[in-house]
Formats: C-alpha cells, sequence, structure tokens
C-alpha cells in the first residue's frame, strides 16, 4: 500500500508517500516527506483505500520532515476518518521542525489527536461568537505565529543555495573553514545592516566573469569581518 502527493512547495522535487499494511483489524501507515498542500488528499484516499474490517490506524509520523499549516488539514482528515468510521486513530513520533509546528498549534506533540473531541475538526476557524473567546484569540495568535514561523523556514530554504555558494567562495579565497566562512558572511551581514542573503548574493555574484563587485560599504564590512576571524 504506498500513496504519493505532488511535487512539494519548498522548491524541490520530493514527494509524500504514505506506505503501510494491515494486520488484522489494524492499519499500520507510515507516511515520509512533506506536509505541504496536498497532503489531505492523500491521507483521504489513503484512508478510503482500507478494508473495511479496519477499527484502528496508527500513524508513524516519523518520516515527515517538514510541515505547514497544511499539515493541520491532515490531522483533520485524519480525525474526521475516525469519527465518521468510529475508529481509534492516532498520529505519533512527531520530531524536528513538524514538532514544533505542533506546540505552536498548542497541540499534544506526542500525538496531536489525542484528548481531541473527534465530533469537530483539529483546527476549525473560530465563528464570530466563539471569536469573542479567549481561548479563540489564544487559538488565532498561535496560527499567526506558526504561519510566520513557518514562512521564514520557506524562505531559509530558498536562501540555502545562495549562502552555500558564497561560503565556497570565501572558502576558496581566504583559505578558511566552512564554518568561519559562515562567521564571515553572518558578520558581514550585521556590519552593513544587509539581510544575509543579499550579503550572500553579492559574494556569489562578484566570483562571476564580469560580475559587479559589492557595494563599498558591502566590502568594507566583508573586510573587517575576514579580518575578525583571522586574528580570532
Amino acid at each position: 500500500m504506498t500513496s504519493a502527493a505532488s511535487p512539494h512547495l519548498t522548491g524541490g522535487l520530493d514527494t509524500l508517500v504514505i506506505r503501510g499494511r494491515v494486520d488484522a483489524d489494524r492499519a499500520e501507515l507510515a507516511p515520509r516527506g512533506e506536509l505541504v498542500h496536498g497532503c489531505a488528499d492523500i491521507l483521504a484516499r489513503t484512508l478510503a483505500g482500507l478494508p473495511a474490517t479496519v477499527t484502528r490506524v496508527d500513524l508513524d509520523m516519523a518520516g515527515v520532515h517538514f510541515m505547514d499549516t497544511a499539515g493541520l488539514q491532515f490531522l483533520d482528515v485524519l480525525a474526521d476518518h475516525g469519527r465518521q468510521r468510529s475508529l481509534t486513530v492516532t498520529a505519533t513520533n512527531w520530531n524536528g521542525q513538524p514538532r514544533r509546528i505542533l506546540e505552536l498549534a498548542g497541540l499534544d506533540t506526542t500525538d496531536p489527536l489525542a484528548g481531541l473531541d473527534v465530533t469537530g475538526p483539529v483546527c476549525a476557524v473560530p465563528s464570530a461568537t466563539q471569536a469573542s473567546s479567549a481561548v479563540a484569540q489564544e487559538r488565532e495568535e498561535r496560527l499567526h505565529v506558526l504561519q510566520e514561523e513557518v514562512e521564514q523556514l520557506r524562505h531559509a530554504i530558498a536562501s540555502r543555495p545562495v549562502i552555500d555558494q558564497a561560503r565556497g567562495i570565501l572558502m576558496a579565497t581566504h583559505g578558511c573553514t566552512s564554518d568561519e566562512a559562515w562567521h564571515i558572511l553572518r558578520e558581514t551581514s550585521q556590519l552593513s545592516n544587509t539581510k544575509l542573503r543579499d550579503v550572500a548574493a553579492a559574494v556569489t555574484a562578484s566570483a562571476e566573469a564580469d560580475g559587479p563587485p559589492p557595494s563599498a560599504e558591502l566590502r568594507t564590512a566583508l573586510q573587517r569581518a575576514v579580518i575578525t576571524r583571522r586574528r580570532g
């Protein structure tokens, strides 16, 4: 039993794959990849394909390495399946960034479905009446923080290639280690009050044939950072 999702939205070609097996009346599912747009549909199709004899569905989430707010929809689908079929459903072994998202959403990181009232969705949008309650307001605030953190992570993932290139250029130019190159980039960013990604892009561009040199301010900050790192 295997289901796969469409390519994810963080810039790569990985897919969400859900492998599983059925042992008597229990289904054991193991998602691998990312919980992003489309993941809830993949889970729904996987659950729909389970035998009618299944009375318990356990998901091992250890293979999921990235999750955005679509992961909450994924949990909604699982909880709703348990409610409609009167099944026991669990989702355990959360790690890394997905575990952090569960924390921000105020869910149990050992099993976000544990103790929930499965007659309603895991992350319902509050109604006008609910929105006035402190609980609903706290949930909205947590969801906002969650969305911000996911966007920051997406940006970091998108920036990583150019930062890695810049580190390689600095290593070759100044004979430093990868860690030292990272510190040079970061210190240059601080000294010039320039975003780290922009510093890395300037360093990378300047290394190309006929590439534009960094601005005078950035060159000065870079030189100071290199000197400081050598003295350190």
